[in-house]
C-alpha cells in the first residue's frame, strides 16, 4: 500500500467514517489493511483542514519508502531516546536507510509524532541548567557578610556607675572616630550611647583578649577569608547571620583566627591572631553595623 497521497477518496473516507464511530487508529489499520502512519495521517488531516481529498505536493517528496517509515513509527513511539540523533542513529541501524536527522525530525513531524526520548531528554537538561544557573540567594549565609575592619582603639574609658561596659573610640579610616560601647555581651545601647560597631574578641573560660590585625595593617582595611568572596551587609542582622556563622569561628592551635579553616586575613598584609589563646571562640562585643579590631 503507497502513502496516505496515494489513497483513494474511498478509501480516505473511510478512514475518517472509521474514526469518527471512535474506532482507534490501530484499529483502523487493521481493518483497513493500512499502515498505521497512512491512518494517522488521514485523520489528521481531516483534523486540521476538514477535508479528505489531499492537496497537490508540492516541495521534495519523501525520502523514506514506507518500510522505513513503519520502522520509523514504531521506534519513535515503543522506545525512549535522548536526543533526535540517538532516534536517528537507531532507525538507521533498523532499517538500512541513510538519512539525516533532519529528515527523520520531517517524517516525525508529518507523522503527528512528537519525539518522547527527546522531549524528556530536553526537559530534564533544561531542568539541570536552570539549577546550575540559579544564582546566589540574598539569604545565603557565610561570613563574607561580615563587615570586617581593622580599626585601632584611641580611647577608651569605663561607663559610670557598671562594673564591665565601656565606652570605646575607634579609628577605622572613616573621617570620624566610632562609638563602641562593649563588654563581653551584646549591647546596642547604654544610657543614650549609641554604640556605631562592635569588637572582635577570643574568649576562653578564664580570659578575653581582642583580636590582633596583622603587623602593617591600618584601620580601614578589610579583613576577608580565603574561600569566601562576597561583599559584606550595610547593617548586621545578628539573627541571619552572625548567629549563623559564629560556631565556625575559631582560632587554631597557632592563635590564627579562622572560619571554617580559612584564615581571617587582611590582603597582602597576613592574618588576624589572639596574643595567647588558640583554640577558642570568636565573639562580638556588641551588635552593630561594622565589625573592629
Amino acid at each position: 500500500m503507497g502513502r496516505s497521497g496515494e489513497l483513494s477518496d474511498f478509501q480516505r473516507g473511510t478512514v475518517v467514517g472509521c474514526h469518527m464511530c471512535k474506532k482507534s487508529l490501530r484499529e483502523i489499520a487493521t481493518l483497513l489493511n493500512l499502515p498505521r502512519s497512512t491512518v494517522c495521517n488521514v485523520v489528521l488531516q481531516w483534523k486540521r483542514e476538514g477535508r479528505t481529498c489531499p492537496l497537490p505536493r508540492c516541495g521534495r517528496p519523501h525520502k523514506l519508502k514506507e518500510e522505513h517509515r513503519q520502522v520509523l513509527e514504531s521506534l519513535a513511539q515503543e522506545q525512549t531516546f535522548p536526543s533526535l540523533q540517538a532516534l536517528t542513529s537507531e532507525f538507521q541501524r533498523a532499517s538500512g536507510a541513510n538519512v539525516s536527522s533532519a529528515t527523520v525530525s520531517r517524517e516525525l513531524r508529518e507523522m503527528g509524532l512528537r519525539r518522547r526520548g527527546s522531549t524528556e531528554g530536553k526537559a530534564k537538561e533544561r531542568k539541570k541548567a536552570k539549577k546550575a544557573q540559579v544564582p546566589s540567594s540574598p539569604d545565603k549565609v557565610d561570613v563574607s557578610r561580615l563587615d570586617l575592619r581593622v580599626g585601632c582603639i584611641i580611647r577608651t574609658m569605663q561607663l559610670p556607675e557598671t562594673d564591665s561596659l565601656y565606652l570605646r573610640h575607634v579609628d577605622v579610616g572613616e573621617p570620624h572616630p566610632r562609638t563602641v560601647v562593649s563588654d563581653c555581651v551584646p549591647v546596642n545601647q547604654v544610657r543614650g550611647v549609641a554604640s556605631q560597631a562592635v569588637v572582635v574578641c577570643v574568649r576562653s573560660p578564664d580570659k578575653v583578649e581582642i583580636l590582633s590585625p596583622p603587623n602593617g595593617a591600618v584601620p580601614g582595611d578589610r579583613v576577608t577569608f580565603h574561600g569566601f568572596p562576597g561583599e559584606p551587609d550595610k547593617e548586621l542582622d545578628s539573627t541571619k547571620v552572625w548567629d549563623q556563622v559564629h560556631a565556625d569561628l575559631r582560632t587554631d592551635s597557632q592563635c590564627v583566627a579562622t572560619y571554617k579553616g580559612a584564615p581571617l586575613e587582611v590582603a597582602g598584609k597576613g592574618a588576624c591572631r589572639a596574643e595567647t589563646l588558640s583554640n577558642c571562640e570568636i565573639i562580638l562585643t556588641n551588635g552593630g553595623a561594622a565589625c573592629v579590631f
